[in-house]
C-alpha cells in the first residue's frame, strides 16, 4: 500500500514528502540545510540540543525540526532572523562551558561543534569564562578509551549508542548546569561492565570520547635501532582507512596502506588475514570435533573481543560454548614471536608487534594476561586503531593518495579471500563453512559463496546440509542482536550448532576504531554495506579463497604446529575465558 503523501512549504518552496517525515527529513529532500548537533539518524532523535530549531507558522515557539512531524499545509521557515539568532545564542551557551582548546584536541578538523561554530559565524562567546567552566577529571582508566567530559556537549549520542548495544553503562546524571555523562555511582569506565566496543566514540560529535592513543609507543619502537618492528593489519582497516585521506567510503586502499606503513619505518608489513586463515583451521577443526561428538554446542566464535567480554560479564553460562581459538590478531602475534623469530634468527625480546585494528576493544584484548603464550611478553605489544594509523601517516607528511601500491611482505603476505571477509558480519562464518564443508565431505565445493550469511540484517540464520547432516547456523552483529540469539538459545526457542557473534553493528568494518563521520554524512551513507562490499570484492579477486589452501598455513603446520588443535597449536593459539563481575 502506497504511503500517504503530505504537501507543505519550506521557505516558500512547495514540497511533497511521505507521511511520517519530520521537518528535518523534508528539508533534506528539498536540499535545504538545517544544522544539527544531537541528531543521529535512527539512533538519537530527541531534539535536545535545539540547534535545528525552525519557525512553524502558527506555533508559539520555535520547534526542533528533527522531531517535528510534517502535516498537510504546514509552512516552515528555516533561516529567518529569529531562527538564526536563536541558533547562535544556543551555540554560544554550549560553548560557554566547553573546553575550547581546539588546536590540541584529537578531533580538531573533524568536530561537528567546530564546524557549527564556523558555519554560524561564532567569533566570540558572550557568556561565561574559562575560569567559570566546570572542570572534570579526564577518565583514563580503560585500556581502550578515554572520557573527557570537559569536551562534552550533552548531546546524549553516546548514551544512545550504548543503549542501542543494550549495554547502557552510561547515562546523564544530575540536573541543570550540573548535568554530566558517566557511569553508575560515578565509577570510572574500567570499573563498569563496558565492553570497550567504542560505538560511543564514533557517535560522539566532539572530543569528549576517543580511543586511548598508543602511537607514541609505536614511534618509540620504530626509532629504536635495537627493535625489529612488525605491523599486521586487519582486513577491515583496508576498507576504511582511505576515508581519512579523501577516498569514498568502500574504496579498498590496501596497497597504499602497506606503502604508507613501510614509509613510517616498519621493518615488515604483514597481513592479519594470515591469522584469520589460521583461526579458521583451528576453529573449524574445533567445530568438527564438537559437532561430531555433540558436545558444547553451539560453538560460538571468539574473534570479537567486545563480544567475548560481553559473554564473560553478562552471559557467563555460555563461556563453555565459546571457541577456545584466539582471535586472528592474537594467533598471529604468537606465531610472530615464535615461528617467525626462529625462522629468521630474530631475538623475540627485540621483536615489537604492532596490530592495526578497526577496533578499540582490541587494545583491551592485547592487555589480557592470557594473551602471552609466545613466552616473550604480550604477543601483541601495541594495538592501534585505523584512526591512530591515519594520524601517524599524516604526522609523517606522507601523501597517502599519491602513493604507489605495494604488497605485504612475505611469508605472511598472501592470505586467502576467506581471511579478507573476516571484517564483515557473516564473514567468519562463511570462511569457516568453506573449510568445514570440504573437510567433512572430502570434496571440492562447487559454490563457495554462502550468501545466506551475508548482508546487514541483524540476525541471519540458515540450515545447511553438510556431509549428509543438517547444520544450523546463526550470525548476529551488534550486541542487541547478539542478546536476541542468546536468549533464543537459552529459552529453547532456537537450536544452533554454530554461531558467529560480532559486537559492532556491521562487524569489524564499523568497529569503534574506524574513521569518524558527521551525522549529516551518516544519514546518506550505509558504511556497513559500503565497507563490506570492498572486502567481498577483494575475496572475489583473490587467487585462493579457502583458508586450508593457503600454502603459508600448510607450511606452518608441516614445519611447526603439527596439526590443527594439536599440542603446539593448543599452547600458542588457544585460550580460555572466565566469568567477570559487572561491578
Amino acid at each position: 500500500m502506497a504511503k500517504k503523501m503530505i504537501n507543505l512549504k519550506i521557505n516558500g518552496k512547495d514540497i511533497t514528502v511521505p507521511e511520517g517525515y519530520t521537518i528535518l527529513q523534508a528539508a533534506k529532500e528539498a536540499k535545504i540545510h538545517i544544522p544539527t548537533l544531537c541528531y543521529l539518524k535512527d539512533l538519537n532523535e530527541l531534539g535536545a540540543c535545539r540547534m535545528c530549531v525552525v519557525e512553524v507558522k502558527g506555533a508559539r515557539a520555535l520547534q526542533a525540526a528533527c522531531v517535528y512531524p510534517v502535516s498537510e499545509g504546514l509552512e516552515v521557515y528555516t533561516n529567518s532572523a529569529k531562527v538564526r539568532s536563536a541558533r547562535k545564542a544556543t551555540l554560544e551557551l554550549i560553548l560557554s562551558n566547553h573546553d575550547k582548546k581546539c588546536l590540541t584536541c584529537i578531533r580538531n578538523g573533524n568536530c561537528e561543534l567546530q564546524k557549527l561554530s564556523e558555519d554560524l559565524g561564532i567569533t566570540s562567546v558572550r557568556f561565561g569564562s574559562e575560569e567559570e567552566n566546570t572542570k572534570y577529571e579526564i577518565d583514563m582508566s580503560s585500556p581502550s578509551l578515554v572520557r573527557n567530559n570537559n569536551k562534552c556537549v550533552l548531546c546524549r549520542r553516546c548514551i544512545a549508542a550504548c543503549d542501542n548495544q543494550e549495554i547502557s553503562v552510561i547515562q546523564a546524571k544530575e540536573r541543570g548546569f550540573a548535568t554530566n555523562i558517566g557511569g553508575a555511582f560515578d565509577l570510572p569506565v574500567a570499573e563498569t561492565p563496558c565492553i570497550y566496543c567504542g560505538q560511543c566514540i564514533v557517535a560522539c560529535p566532539t572530543g569528549a570520547l576517543h580511543e586511548k592513543d598508543d602511537t607514541a609507543k609505536v614511534w618509540a619502537a620504530i626509532n629504536d635501532p635495537d627493535k625489529h618492528v612488525v605491523f599486521q593489519t586487519a582486513p577491515a582497516v583496508r576498507a576504511a582507512i582511505g576515508e581519512e585521506f579523501g577516498f569514498k567510503a568502500g574504496t579498498p586502499t590496501t596497497g597504499k596502506m602497506v606503502a604508507a606503513i613501510r614509509q613510517l619505518g616498519a621493518d615488515k608489513v604483514f597481513d592479519t588475514d594470515t591469522g584469520a586463515d589460521l583461526t579458521i583451521m583451528e576453529e573449524g577443526t574445533e567445530f568438527i570435533k564438537r559437532f561430531t561428538e555433540g558436545k558444547n554446542l553451539p560453538l560460538i566464535t571468539s574473534c570479537s573481543p567486545g563480544w567475548v567480554k560481553y559473554c564473560e560479564t553478562y552471559y557467563p553460562e555460555f563461556i563453555d560454548n565459546l571457541s577456545s581459538a584466539k582471535s586472528p590478531m592474537e594467533m598471529f602475534g604468537a606465531i610472530l614471536k615464535t615461528y617467525y623469530c626462529k625462522k629468521n634468527k630474530i631475538d623475540p625480546e627485540k621483536l615489537f608487534v604492532v596490530a592495526v585494528m578497526p577496533c578499540t576493544s582490541k587494545k583491551f584484548e592485547a592487555s589480557r594476561p592470557e594473551m602471552a603464550d609466545g613466552g616473550h611478553g604480550p604477543d601483541i605489544d601495541v594495538s592501534i586503531t585505523t584512526r591512530e594509523l591515519a594520524r601517524m601517516i599524516k604526522s609523517a607528511g606522507i601523501d597517502f593518495a599519491g602513493l604507489e601500491d605495494e604488497h605485504f611482505d612475505q611469508p605472511f603476505g598472501d592470505a586467502t579471500g576467506a581471511g579478507v571477509i573476516f571484517g564483515a558480519t557473516g564473514g567468519v562464518m562463511e570462511a569457516a563453512l568453506r573449510t568445514v564443508s570440504e573437510v567433512l565431505t572430502g570434496k571440492t565445493l562447487e559454490n563457495i559463496d554462502f550468501k545466506a550469511v551475508r548482508g546487514t540484517k541483524g540476525v541471519k540464520t540458515a540450515t545447511l546440509e553438510i556431509a549428509g547432516k543438517e547444520v544450523n547456523i546463526a550470525v548476529a552483529h551488534g550486541i542487541k542482536n547478539v542478546k536476541k540469539v542468546l536468549e533464543d538459545v537459552k529459552s529453547g526457542k532456537a537450536h544452533y550448532d554454530f554461531i558467529e557473534m560480532m559486537a559492532c553493528p556491521g562487524g569489524c568494518v564499523c568497529g569503534g576504531g574506524q574513521p569518524i563521520h558527521s551525522a549529516e554524512y551518516l544519514a546518506d551513507h550505509d558504511l556497513k554495506a559500503l565497507r563490506a562490499k570492498a572486502l567481498y570484492q577483494e575475496d572475489v579477486n583473490a587467487e585462493l579463497r579457502k583458508s586450508h589452501e593457503n600454502p603459508v598455513i600448510k607450511e606452518l603446520y608441516d614445519n611447526f604446529l603439527g596439526e590443527p588443535c594439536g599440542k603446539m597449536s593448543h599452547k600458542l593459539l588457544h585460550t580460555k575465558y572466565t566469568k567477570r563481575d559487572k561491578y
